[in-house]
């Protein structure tokens, strides 16, 4: 009967040495304390931790400055449009107003989704007009094209892919 208590007592010892190795031992690692860094494998990540994911979430993104985004669409634009260095100038600044004031709706938290529609369905096609103010017959026909093409929903990455 001793043995046998004996040998209990052996593997309760050694598997409790085991057991709390795993957990973390009070050294702030293993499952229990993320011990695998902050990559989100230990217990706290995924029970603590989600309230941080909610935290990031929230957080607001960087804003892209307008001028940057005239600048990448201009990219796109000018060879389509065949544009010269005049018209960047203007196109680019008729665009960096509207996205300026496409920020100022957006933020605007006093009117309604179907107002804010309106206001953008009505801005761009003032920024159309102004932007066609300054373009010949043929470039006019090539922004109409350049608009429609724009207006398409693209194709994802992956579906390019496997085609």
């Amino acid at each position: 009967m001793k043995l046998r208590n004996l040998f209990i007592l052996f593997f309760a010892l050694l598997f409790s040495n085991l057991i709390t190795a795993q957990y973390g031992n009070g050294y702030g690692n293993g499952y229990g304390n993320n011990g695998y860094g902050n990559n989100g494998y230990g217990r706290n990540r995924q029970m603590g931790g989600m309230s941080d994911m909610g935290q990031q979430q929230q957080s607001k993104p960087k804003e892209i400055p307008v001028d940057v985004t005239a600048g990448e669409i201009m990219e796109r634009m000018t060879p389509v449009l065949t544009l010269d260095a005049l018209q960047e100038v203007a196109i680019k600044n008729v665009l960096i107003e509207s996205l300026n004031l496409q920020g100022i709706l957006i933020k605007n938290e006093s009117l309604s989704q179907e107002a804010k529609m309106d206001e953008f369905k009505s801005l761009s096609e003032n920024t159309n007009k102004q932007i066609n103010n300054y373009l010949n017959p043929d470039q006019q026909e090539k922004y109409k094209i350049y608009l429609e093409d724009n207006a398409k929903p693209r194709k994802s990455k992956k579906k390019k892919k496997k085609e």
